[in-house]
């Protein structure tokens, strides 16, 4: 639940507010848990005692007035969103407000609707920066890093507020699917720029000849296949931001154009002899080495040092390992909603392989990962067995491992068995083939009795007993598998595609051996 505090001296005001947000039943950040405070003194009190995602500020107060707290309460915790409640008197007081790290400003009296579609979009805004807060920004300034990730949320909190309050071009960095348009859409969201449109465009997917009419449009007739006028990004983008994504695969004609509008804020049409001005902010993105390709003369350094003032690198997801618990609950909680399942989390061993594989395709990938595991599991926890093959192949996992491993020691350990002979010849085990491997293994005691775990734990497996009187090869292995496959259904609730797979045999060998002794699955399906 999303806390909120109400700050204003007067008492009619903190009513109206807090019934507003109490009726809130179209709000998408709803419900909300509402605290009130008369003035800026008392906001500041109750924001250094307790936890708020939320700050509703008048500016017209005793003892503290508003701009004075929204800096306190900034210093405090950048991450807490703050909107401006303001008469009309003081409209420009608001808008100050807004230049010092407020996200807006709603006038008095406050419409209930009006208020809660701007609460939407605050809160909306302060997810994503949470989001980023897991890709881990490094920010370089003065040659001084200042590194964010999930444990220092403050910090990556203050980048965006610096990015949010400027107009400077940004460059992102990291390698592919790192999050780079992720934290361009937050940078927008956050700035003054928030209500004006976001405008990606993929340089590496635009053919050479039709660059210049994609960015900056063309007239009727300027070009074969010309048949109308196009308005270009840049003007479709106008007051919002234009989201350069694999700035490297640019052609170097474009970056000349494109230097152009950044210093001189206007462009030309296609066929068009009238410059239109640009009022957009570019942000760029590259998983390129820039300073190599300036050196080989396939980017120009004077862009580079154009879009270099706040350069921001995204670290590869195999350099902050820490933080893949906090993106694996991430996901979990957006497929749960996208699939309409309840998936509580990820088994320890399956969280161990996954900080194991070294993710090449970063954060992309992982989420991908995800997913998979998400359509495959059956149960309410991911498991070793639903991830991809390629993952576990990687890691040196075998799925087959856990249970095999269970069956070994205690066989090993039985104080009645006796030692099979790990000599047995293959050919005496009636239909095993590579079904009945595993289990001539681990009767041996053979397999390794360590490793993952991605099953239930079952009770202690007891062995048949054997006296002397019914020293029977084929006799006791018959009422080993018996017992052992029962035992395996009973693990997996009579499911044979989870006994087949934990239990490392094939799913026709098991067919044929429950046929054979007359077993039931669907009679362990609840025990």
């Amino acid at each position: 639940m999303l806390r909120v505090l109400v700050v204003d001296d007067d008492q009619g005001l903190r009513f109206s507010v807090r019934e507003a947000l109490a009726s809130n039943s179209n709000s998408a950040c709803g419900p909300f848990e509402i605290a009130e405070a008369v003035d800026g003194m008392e906001a500041i009190e109750k924001v250094r005692a307790q936890r708020f995602d939320l700050v509703l500020l008048d500016v017209d107060m005793p003892r503290l007035n508003g701009l004075e707290a929204l800096k306190l309460i900034k210093e405090h915790d950048p991450s807490i969103v703050v909107i401006i409640m303001t008469a009309y008197a003081t409209i420009d007081d608001a808008v100050r407000a807004v230049k010092e790290g407020a996200y807006n400003y709603v006038s008095k009296p406050v419409k209930g609707e009006e208020l809660l579609k701007l609460v939407d979009r605050a809160l909306s805004a302060q997810a994503m920066i949470s989001s980023i807060a897991a890709s881990a920004p490094v920010l370089m300034e003065a040659g001084r890093k200042i590194i964010g990730n999930t444990a220092e949320m403050q910090k990556v909190f203050n980048i965006i507020n610096r990015l949010s309050k400027v107009d400077t071009p940004v460059l992102i960095r990291g390698a592919s699917g790192t999050g780079k348009e992720l934290v361009a859409r937050a940078i927008h969201a956050n700035s003054a720029r928030k209500d004006e449109k976001f405008v990606a465009i993929n340089c590496s997917a635009i053919p050479e000849n039709l660059f210049e009419s994609e960015l900056f449009g063309h007239e009727k007739g300027s070009f074969t296949g010309a048949h109308e006028r196009k308005i270009g990004r840049f003007q479709f983008a106008e007051g919002g931001t234009l989201f350069l994504d694999e700035l490297g695969d640019m052609p170097v004609m474009m970056q000349v154009k494109l230097l152009r509008v950044l210093q001189e804020k206007v462009f030309t049409p296609v066929g068009s002899n009238r410059e239109i001005e640009a009022n957009v902010r570019v942000i760029a993105a590259t998983n390129r080495p820039l300073e190599q390709m300036i050196q080989e003369g396939k980017f120009r350094e004077d862009l580079f040092y154009r879009l270099n003032v706040v350069p921001i690198f995204l670290p590869a997801l195999a350099d902050r390992k820490n933080d893949i618990d906090t993106l694996i609950n991430s996901f979990i909680k957006k497929f749960n909603s996208a699939h309409g399942k309840r998936i509580i989390g990820m088994s320890p061993d399956a969280i161990s392989v996954m900080k194991k594989y070294a993710w090449p395709g970063n954060i992309r990938e992982l989420e991908n990962v995800i997913e998979h595991a998400f359509i495959l599991e059956n149960t309410n926890t991911l498991t070793l067995a639903s991830l991809p093959e390629n993952v576990l192949t990687s890691t040196g996992t075998s799925v087959s491992q856990p249970l095999v491993a269970q069956a070994a020691p205690l066989v090993a350990s039985s104080t009645n068995a006796q030692t099979v002979d790990s000599s047995v010849d293959r050919g005496d085990i009636e239909g095993d083939e590579d079904g009945d491997e595993a289990l001539e293994a681990s009767l041996a005691g053979q397999l390794p009795t360590g490793g993952l775990s991605s099953a239930p734990q079952a009770a202690p497996m007891e062995m048949v007993s054997i006296n002397g009187d019914t020293l029977d090869f084929n006799k006791h292995k018959e009422a080993f598998e018996r017992e052992f496959i029962i035992k395996a259904l009973k693990m997996f609730k009579g499911r044979i595609n989870q006994t087949a797979l934990h239990a490392n045999i094939p799913k026709k060998t098991l067919l044929r051996k429950i046929e054979k002794y007359g077993i039931i699955a669907k009679d362990y399906a609840d025990k």
